[in-house]
């Protein structure tokens, strides 16, 4: 379905001031429908970022807004001496009838939020220090989240890093083999199997609940373009409860390998573990303060969980026919998959050296600190 365009009559349901002059399609996100919308105000043009949100990937997307509405009031309340705040902290844009969200005719679900003028996001890490910049807005971002009070925020996609229950579905698709493809992934099978027990270990570790951003891609923090700083994380629709090493872990699986996910070229897949010890440094430097022994002790295994989680998730969903993600050519999710278990086993050869670092580091918190390269 073509998405629908944001006209006035989207755009005039929220209170922003002035006359509305354009939106356009803004980022590279495969979710959401995301606009830049243009305002003029006393002649001045002013941006606001405008979004219908996915509710077919979100079911209950009040929920998902009361999320969000909840952690940037928190957010914004903990930085409210800080100078430059505004640009630290997604703010929403209310409508004029105070909510956080609007309801258009069709039922499609939109928010609003100020641009975050001279920063921007990237697809692809360019340098060690911006891992290390990203790591530090990401453990910042837990950090002042820690003591969120009551009630517990909504779990916007249930079991979302519930690896065993992944595990389960992959078993069912590789006994239903609907699309006659199992016999085509016989490796990728295989490596599962021996691989089972790790589904476990997070949920087994009794770490401590926390609030966690769940899609900690690189892309999702904004870096000042004059400083380099990663100042603003974004994309707060999977921000539930969880565990800390969940976002730590995926870090490392979207960050350090030098390639994309889907290369077909294993041979160019590896975890660099450069980017592991900036992205390391980057999180404990804010982090570290509030983490538990338990908790950074399980640091390096959520990186190699969550990508076997994600590699799980690519080829039950090519063993059933390609039905969730979208696909590009033939046999896209089975060379997603196979990346992720390349990087996997990346991991498992240098995992050794990873706890190492880890244990080097320990007591290491400093918000203040500069990337060491």
């Amino acid at each position: 379905m073509t998405p629908p365009n944001p006209d006035f009559a989207i755009t005039g349901a929220f209170d922003i001031p002035g006359e509305f002059q354009t939106a356009v399609p803004y980022g590279s996100g495969h979710i959401n429908d995301t606009y830049c919308a243009t305002f003029v105000a006393a002649g001045e043009p002013t941006r606001y970022i405008l979004q219908r949100i996915n509710q077919t990937v979100f079911g209950n997307p009040a929920a998902l807004m009361q999320n969000i509405g909840r952690v940037t009031s928190h957010l914004a309340a903990k930085l409210a001496g800080e100078a430059d705040r505004h640009r630290r902290i997604l703010s929403l844009i209310p409508t004029h009838d105070c909510r956080a969200w609007h309801v258009d005719a069709l039922g499609h679900y939109w928010r609003a939020y100020r641009f975050i003028e001279q920063a921007r996001t990237f697809d692809i890490v360019e340098s060690a220090e911006q891992a290390y910049q990203a790591a530090k807005a990401f453990g910042r971002f837990q950090r002042l989240l820690a003591d969120l009070p009551a009630p517990r925020l909504h779990d916007t996609i249930p079991d979302f890093h519930h690896t065993p229950k992944r595990y389960a579905a992959l078993e069912r698709s590789i006994t239903s083999d609907v699309a006659n493809r199992a016999r085509l992934a016989g490796t990728e099978i295989e490596f599962t199997l021996c691989r089972r027990a790790m589904c476990s270990v997070l949920l087994d570790a009794q770490l401590p609940e926390r609030v966690t951003h769940n899609d900690t891609k690189f892309n999702n923090v904004m870096l000042d373009q004059r400083t380099g700083e990663g100042i603003c994380v974004i994309d707060l629709d999977t921000v539930m409860p969880g565990l800390a090493p969940f976002d730590f872990g995926d870090m490392v699986r979207t960050t350090t390998s030098p390639v994309a996910e889907d290369e077909q070229d294993l041979s160019k897949v590896r975890m660099q573990f450069p980017m592991f010890e900036a992205l390391l440094r980057g999180y404990l430097a804010s982090a570290g303060c509030f983490l538990t022994p338990a908790e950074r002790s399980h640091l390096v295994t959520a990186g190699k969980v969550i990508t076997f989680e994600n590699g799980i998730r690519f080829l039950t969903d090519y063993l059933g026919g390609d039905t969730y993600y979208k696909i590009h050519r033939p046999n896209h999710n089975l060379d997603r998959c196979r990346t992720q278990f390349q990087l996997v086993a990346s991991i498992e050869q240098q995992e050794d050296a990873m706890h190492r670092l880890v244990e080097s580091l320990e007591g290491s918190s400093d918000d203040t600190a500069e990337f060491p390269g």
